[in-house]
Order: C-alpha cells, then sequence, then structure tokens
C-alpha cells in the first residue's frame, strides 16, 4: 500500500471516491482492494504516474490494500529490465505495494476456467486465421457472421484445447474464442478470442506453456482472485467492461470486481505509446528510455522532477471521464513551484563573456569575498562564500554596446548590479574581426556591495561568476521533443520530432561550489531556470547539468 504522506496528497474528491464512499456505506464492501498492473514491456510515463497516484493513494486514503501486478500474459516483450525499472518508479513517486503478483501466477487456474466455459458450451477452438477472424467479426455497422467452427462439440473442443497445450498446432493455425454473440453491437463480445498458440519462454514459467490466455479473459480473473474491489482502467477500456463482467459471470468464482474507467492523462507535446517510445530508442533518436526529453518517469527523474511535483500534477488535473489534453505548462508550473520553495540558489553563466573590472583593487573596491544565502526565503538553507576579482564572466545576452530604455541589463555607459556585488558601469568593449564582442571593460562603484549609493540608479540586475574561482562545465538545455502538440495523431509521428530539441553547452562556467553537486541535487541558476545534476554521466566533482524548466515559461531555448 501507499506510504503516509501530507494532506497534500490525498485523493482530491472525484466520482471514484464517490463510488468508494457508498460501497462502504451500503456494506458491499468492508475495505478497498485496488491493483497497478502494467505490462512489462516498456518504462512507465508520466499516464502510468496518474494510475499509480491514484490506485495506491486510494488504498493509503482508505487504509486499505494495493498490488503490484505484472500483466506478463505476451512473453515476446516483456523484460527484467522493465520489470526492474517499474519497480524503481513505483518506489521514487512515493508508494509502496501490498505484495507483488504476476497474471502468471494464476496461468493454471485460468487454464482451468477456460476448460470450464469449453464445457459450458461457451467457448471453442477456432481454426480460422486472424485475417479470416478479423473478417468475420464485421463492422461497426454490420453484424459478425459465425465462424465454421463455432459449433463444435465440447468434447472435439476440449480435445483440440488439449492439443493447443500440448504444441500440436502451430502459431496462428489456432485459438480458443468465447462463444457470445457475433451480432452484438459491441465489437469486443463478438466471440472474442481468449487463447493464443505462442511458442515463446515465459520469464517466470519458461517453457510450460505454449499457449497464452488475452488479457481481457485474464485482466477480470486475476482481480478476482486478489479479491480486488475497484478495478480502474482508461475510457478506451470502456466497452471491455462488459466482457469483464460476462468472464466472471460465466465460471465458478466467488468475488465480483467491478470495473470503472476514467480519463486517460493526454499531455501536449508528448508520446505515451511505449511502441512509439521503443521507435524512439531504438532509432537514437533520444539518449535511451530516461532522456530527459521524454514524459518516462524515468526522464522525468533524470531531467529533476521530484516525486512530490509529478503526485501534486495528477492532484491537480484530477480523476474524471471527460477526455482532454493537459498542457505541458501545467506540469511545468508544479516543478517550478516545488523546487522554488526548495532548491538552493546559484550562479552559472551559460554564454559566457569577459568582463573586466578596471579599478578593482582600488579604495572602495576591495572587497574579494563575501557570503550570499542559499535560498532569499529559507534562512535554513544557510549561506555560502562567493568571490570576485578583476575578471569576472557575465552572459552574452547580458551586454549591448546600445539598447533603448527597455533593455535592463548592461550596455555602454551606463550601469547594472552584479547579483549580490557591486554596482559596474560599462566603458567600452573590444571586438574580433567578425564583429563580435570579446570583452568588456567596466568600473565598480566603490562601498557598492550590498547597498545603495548616492547618484547611482543601476537598471537591473545580472548574474556572473568569478573567472578565476569558477569550473567549466557541460550544461543541457531541452525544448519540446515535438513540434505539434499531439504529435501521436500524426500519420508519420517522427516526422513532428523537433531535432533541435537539445542543446549542449561545453564551456559555460559556474560558481565553484556547484562542483560538490552530488547525484538528486537540484539547484536554480539564478536568472535563468532549475538544474539538475545528471545521472547517466555523472563524474564526482565534474557534474554535469540538466535543464529542469526555464524560470519563465515563455523562455526556450535559442539553438
Amino acid at each position: 500500500m501507499a506510504e503516509e504522506t501530507g494532506l497534500e496528497d490525498r485523493i482530491p474528491r472525484n466520482f471514484i471516491t464517490d463510488i468508494i464512499d457508498d460501497d462502504l456505506k451500503s456494506g458491499r464492501h468492508s475495505c478497498v482492494a485496488t491493483r497497478f498492473p502494467p505490462e512489462p514491456n516498456g518504462y512507465l510515463h508520466i499516464g502510468h504516474a496518474k494510475s499509480i497516484c491514484l490506485n495506491f493513494g486510494l488504498a493509503r486514503d482508505y487504509k486499505g490494500t494495493c498490488n503490484l501486478r505484472y500483466d506478463d500474459t505476451n512473453p515476446e516483450k516483456e523484460d527484467m529490465e522493465y520489470i526492474n525499472s517499474i519497480e524503481n518508479d513505483v518506489k521514487w513517486l512515493g508508494f509502496t505495494w501490498t505484495k507483488i503478483c504476476h497474471s502468471s501466477d494464476y496461468f493454471d487456474r485460468l487454464y482451468n476456467y477456460a476448460l470450464e466455459l469449453i464445457d459450458k458450451g461457451l467457448a471453442y477452438v477456432d481454426e480460422l486465421s486472424q485475417d479470416e477472424i478479423r473478417e468475420y467479426r464485421g463492422t461497426l455497422t454490420t453484424p459478425g457472421k459465425d465462424s465454421p467452427y463455432r459449433n463444435r462439440s465440447v468434447s472435439e473442443n476440449k480435445e483440440l484445447f488439449l492439443k493447443m497445450k500440448n504444441g500440436e498446432f502451430e502459431e496462428g493455425k489456432a485459438c480458443l474464442r468465447a462463444k457470445i454473440d457475433m451480432a452484438s453491437p459491441f465489437i469486443c463480445m463478438r466471440d472474442p478470442v481468449i487463447y493464443r498458440v505462442r511458442f515463446a519462454e515465459h520469464a517466470l514459467t519458461k517453457d510450460k506453456w505454449c499457449i497464452y490466455p488475452m488479457y481481457d479473459f485474464t485482466h477480470c480473473i486475476s482481480d478476482a482472485i486478489e479479491g480486488i474491489t475497484h478495478s480502474i482502467c482508461t475510457l478506451e477500456f470502456q466497452d471491455n467492461r462488459r466482457l469483464y463482467d460476462w468472464v466472471l459471470e460465466h465460471i465458478s468464482i466467488d468475488t465480483r470486481p467491478h470495473q470503472y474507467e476514467m480519463s486517460r492523462l493526454n499531455l501536449e507535446y508528448s508520446i505515451t505509446s511505449k511502441r512509439k517510445l521503443n521507435l524512439l530508442v531504438r532509432e537514437g533518436i533520444v539518449d535511451g528510455w530516461d532522456d530527459p526529453r521524454l514524459t518516462t518517469i524515468s526522464g522525468l527523474r533524470r531531467r529533476g522532477y521530484t516525486p512530490a511535483s509529478i503526485r501534486e500534477f495528477c492532484r491537480r488535473i484530477g480523476v474524471t471521464k471527460q477526455d482532454n489534453v493537459v498542457e505541458m505548462g501545467a506540469l511545468e508550473s508544479c516543478i517550478r513551484d516545488d523546487l522554488n520553495r526548495h532548491a538552493p540558489r546559484a550562479m552559472a553563466v551559460l554564454h559566457p563573456l569577459k568582463l573586466i573590472i578596471d579599478n578593482f583593487g582600488e579604495e572602495g573596491v576591495t572587497t574579494d569575498s563575501f557570503d550570499v544565502p542559499n535560498h532569499p526565503e529559507d534562512e535554513s538553507k544557510g549561506t555560502r562564500k562567493v568571490t570576485i576579482s578583476r575578471e569576472i564572466y557575465i552572459d552574452s545576452a547580458d551586454f549591448r554596446e546600445e539598447a533603448n530604455k527597455q533593455y535592463k541589463r548592461l550596455k555602454l555607459n551606463a550601469e547594472v548590479r552584479l547579483r549580490n556585488s557591486y554596482i559596474i558601469k560599462a566603458v567600452s568593449c573590444e571586438k574580433d574581426e567578425n564583429g563580435n564582442v570579446i570583452l568588456v571593460h567596466a568600473e565598480a562603484v566603490p562601498n557598492s556591495i550590498g547597498t545603495n549609493v548616492e547618484g547611482h540608479k543601476p537598471k537591473g540586475v545580472i548574474h556572473w561568476v568569478d573567472a578565476n574561482n569558477c569550473f567549466k562545465a557541460k550544461v543541457n538545455l531541452y525544448d519540446n521533443l515535438f513540434l505539434v502538440p499531439n504529435p501521436g495523431a500524426a500519420e508519420d509521428f517522427l516526422s513532428t520530432v523537433n531535432r533541435d530539441s537539445l542543446k549542449v553547452i561545453d564551456d559555460a562556467r559556474l560558481e565553484m561550489s556547484l562542483r560538490n553537486a552530488r547525484l538528486g541535487d537540484s539547484f536554480q541558476f539564478e536568472r535563468e531556470g532549475y538544474f539538475c545534476v545528471d545521472s547517466k554521466h555523472y563524474v564526482e566533482n565534474a557534474p554535469e547539468f540538466n535543464l529542469t524548466v526555464f524560470l519563465r515559461e515563455t523562455k526556450k531555448i535559442s539553438v
């Protein structure tokens, strides 16, 4: 079940909590039992985070149970790498499970329930090909037609199903179908396939089975076996609830869980299809499943998102039956709010331009170090010592030779304040043969550290680092991975990839305190944004930093 967290993590009231309250009040259920049932064929993404927060959150709020159940009925696509990543992600989000289950734990019972359906004349072995089954099934406007194998006898079906189990049919040559209604207005009820032949070794059951149950047959029975009271899925499974209920009504099982559907999480500029995510990884378009541009949980973690920010995002978007598309800004707002409260501040110059304080060392301009707060609103985070010398780096975007009155940064013959330090005035600049400014000369206002000086009104504040006490670092800036809000709807979603979504800065200059940054550390680079230590390429005393989010929603990377 979920770990105890603050009140801010409680599931907001929604239609599912209303149902649970009614069920507990009426005595239909005496406790709440939920489950999170991922298929271990890829890494979890932000959509899974919504399901995790809901299912584990309900267990926490109602003091119930929540199982982590692997839907491992497709052995060809499943891998221990994915299983390990799933468990790490659930724990990282702040939850623990009551127990770990696998659909494969129930393979023997599922097989016996299939035999029971055959005995009742409610299942048959079909030898139509997959294409033929699809053709016979009909369309939304035309009913299906019976398979020529639909009316086989019980004994013949049992014999053929045993042959399937014993590996006497090739893949695709036979399957077991439920006998329901080929004229049903719901296509999922037109004799769905419930078992198919697969000659693939299973991670847990090894080569014991060469037939595997389908999801719709497995899922409802697994819920019933585990005593799940509220089985929550997304709206695309709404029609399948009829099959969920049909299976449970026609087998000899006592418990009757019920399925409830909610809207799935659709987030702008992101992909949640595991197949498409896998393609991005295989094609080398991204740096693995944990690429910070992906909205996989591991990608968000590597980008610097915190568990609290993702839980808060899921809390804010809520649980409804209304499909909608959530703006990326809603997710970014949650991490900004969290890091604004908790991330210490530091100075980093991403596009360094050297500036010389010509009068450094003269009277009133001799202070070369001072203490500054690590967080402007949290004294408990302490202070750090910052040094300044005659040579500093400022950001190249913070200097212009000429600019209008709206420009609040450094220009010739105008003053700005260096963050936490002196007021300076630019007096001249040097350029290369192409006319690019490569050096700025300035003078500092004496005795102006941390105080106003009569006659001097700087137009703005800029950040900087001591050129003689900083280090060069690699910083990765990220933009949306896709150029359109809904890449999944594109005929060729790869054509919507933003090839300029990553900008690598190899020569950023960072204040020396950041050299000791460790894995998991996040900072606000003042006037830039929030950055975290990259976990994939971490080297002690030489950290690489990833952009989590800019300070302003409107700011984008320049390439």
